[in-house]
């Protein structure tokens, strides 16, 4: 079996806080993979840790056999990370912002052109392309960033909180990139949020997390069978007491 990333009993403390308190899981290459669970329950800690922007307290990541502590540089060639904050330059156009990010990945500009364009198509902003980015609704600014998440074809595309706050179809219209681009491309995706909803219909597996532990894991309708519940917001309250 191919792993695109093997977490083992990793913990994080910022001093007397435990954010993560032992996390193991392991994501198949190819898959859509979703820490969810309430603010606070160690998500972006986790994701974090995975695209080498922290270090763990104690325990191992590996990203496609490649340690995160010991070989960062090689992590971070095959990731992209979006953060949830995450914000566009408001005076460049989709255009030139796409064109500007996509020079840290290839100084060849024939290759440039097509990671741009490869963007272009992924965004679906068309000829809102042309007009800058202050002028975007979130939703518009959200599938810009998406898409640039995307657009250099990375082995593991972690995505916090993809379509937090957006209105239903700018969020739909996210979820079905994410969703068709892994199909086409044979991406693996890390995502982490608190809407159960859309990781039930992204996810092929989860993990419910709560106080910086992994609750359960599985498949989404798994989940459901085993706990007898129609969504997954019944399956974590009822794991995590609430039911």
């Amino acid at each position: 079996m191919s792993l695109a990333v093997n977490a083992e009993l990793v913990v994080k403390e910022f001093g007397s806080i435990r954010a993560l308190d032992g996390l193991s899981f392991q994501i198949k290459s190819g898959e859509i993979y979703g820490l969810i669970g309430p603010n606070g329950a160690g998500k972006t800690t986790m994701l974090r840790i995975i695209s080498t922007l922290l270090l763990p307290t104690s325990g191992i990541v590996k990203v496609f056999g490649q340690n995160v502590e010991k070989k960062a540089a090689e992590v971070r060639k095959v990731i992209t990370y979006l953060p949830e904050e995450a914000g566009a330059y408001r005076n460049l156009s989709g255009w030139e912002y796409l064109e500007f990010m996509a020079k840290f990945n290839t100084k060849n500009p024939e290759k440039t052109k097509q990671v741009i364009n490869e963007a272009a198509k992924i965004s679906g902003l068309n000829e809102r392309l042309k007009d800058r980015a202050k002028t975007y609704s979130k939703g518009m600014k959200r599938r810009l960033l998406v898409a640039r998440a995307l657009m250099t074809k990375p082995k593991l595309a972690i995505l916090d909180e993809p379509a937090s706050g957006l209105d239903v179809l700018h969020a739909y219209y996210v979820r079905e990139i994410i969703k068709n681009y892994v199909k086409s491309h044979n991406v693996t995706v890390l995502l982490s949020s608190h809407n159960m909803l859309e990781v039930e219909y992204l996810c092929n597996r989860i993990a419910l997390l709560n106080k910086g532990k992994i609750m359960v894991e599985g498949s989404p309708q798994s989940l459901k069978t085993k706990y007898e519940c129609e969504n997954l917001e019944e399956v974590f309250a009822k794991v995590v007491g609430y039911a």
